[in-house]
């Protein structure tokens, strides 16, 4: 059955304690990092109230062990909703010709930075859809331009697909990471997710050299996007504890009406925390965001995705006037002042024991 047409889970009899197999499974996953595609399936099947709050205390006391009680907040910029690809689930997917269509110019996305360096911000994401415009030669200078200007600041990257020539410069430039979800490690799936000429292949590809150049590296997944199954989910989770990604970004599906897929439900919030608790044990050190998406699912989404084991919030630095351009998805926030924003994350991450913090956060086995 697709997740997507899940349901979330009723409350189930709180008696009824963590299944054993499930205590088991999510106990091994903690210990050795990995399990088998079988197994994954089996927790990720049918996992009840218990079994979330066991595997989501599990993941918040490894997250705290590694990096206290820190959240780490970055500074989105957005600055092209341009792109060439046309993935089905996408809101600026290239044959919505209803999506309004914008670039920063280079000195704008300068001036980004500079009103987050000025708010405290220390890691820029610099993310766009795969816009031709934006060449290895703009993007290396663009690179060569923000580190010149804030060296103690980490570059993230967050552009699609490029050749790994591409890649080594803009590493040798001065960008620290890249982020580049997967989306699905299942041939089949990936396929009817994206149109003609999108391969998995391609896509994994792309991750291995950019582990292998040395870039802090993220992939991930969203959680019921349409066709998905629970062995398909289940080959994503195998995929992350082989690749080791240093970054894992994934939030639950969220419709775009202009999209092929713009009928289809949104993703469970459930499932999304389960998984992310999932993640925290197996990969305890990485830096996995609570994604704005889970705050568009769900009120509290965010600060639910912290306390499953998340440590990383994004904001938007990009112009006001440009984010509601910037629309992956139905519903996604696009108003406010970087500042207030900011604060009320503050605040809201403080109501359940967090402490923001904005330094560069890097992973801890790769600050450079």
């Amino acid at each position: 059955m697709p997740l997507h047409l899940i349901s979330e889970a009723p409350v189930p009899d709180v008696a009824a304690g963590v299944n054993p197999g499930s205590k088991q499974l999510i106990d091994r996953l903690s210990a050795d990092g990995r399990l088998p595609v079988g197994d994954f399936e089996t927790l990720l099947s049918s996992p009840s109230d218990e079994d979330r709050a066991y595997a989501r205390d599990r993941a918040a006391a490894v997250a705290q062990r590694q990096f206290g009680n820190r959240v780490f907040v970055r500074g989105l910029i957005e600055f092209s909703s341009h792109c060439r690809k046309d993935c089905l689930y996408c809101g600026i997917r290239r044959s919505n010709r209803d999506a309004e269509r914008y670039r920063l110019s280079p000195d704008e996305i300068l001036a980004c930075c500079a009103e987050g360096y000025r708010l405290g911000y220390r890691t820029f994401v610099l993310q766009s859809g795969e816009d031709g415009w934006f060449t290895t030669e703009v993007v290396t200078d663009i690179v060569r331009r923000i580190r010149a200007a804030y060296p103690d600041c980490a570059i993230t990257l967050s552009i699609g697909e490029r050749s790994t020539a591409a890649y080594q410069q803009f590493f040798d430039a001065g960008a620290d990471r890249f982020l580049l979800r997967h989306e699905t490690a299942d041939s089949e799936h990936y396929a009817r997710l994206h149109t003609a000429g999108q391969t998995l292949e391609s896509r994994l590809a792309c991750l291995s050299d950019l582990k292998r150049i040395g870039f802090q590296t993220g992939a991930g997944f969203m959680v019921g996007s349409p066709f998905q199954t629970v062995h398909h989910l289940a080959k994503d989770l195998v995929y992350l504890s082989e690749l080791r990604p240093h970054m894992v970004g994934i939030g639950p599906f969220l419709p775009h009406h202009r999209t092929p897929f713009g009928d289809q439900p949104a993703g469970s919030v459930d499932l999304t925390l389960f998984i992310l608790s999932l993640v925290r044990l197996m990969l305890p050190t990485v830096l996995l965001p609570a994604t704005t998406a889970l705050g568009v699912a769900r009120t509290g989404g965010r600060e639910a995705g912290i306390q499953a084991g998340a440590n990383v919030v994004m904001l938007n630095l990009s112009p006001s006037e440009q984010r509601p351009k910037y629309l992956l998805y139905d519903n996604k926030p696009v108003s406010g002042e970087v500042f207030e924003m900011t604060d009320a994350v503050r605040r809201s991450l403080a109501r359940i024991g967090y402490d923001v913090v904005v330094d560069r956060g890097d992973h801890p086995k790769e600050i450079r």
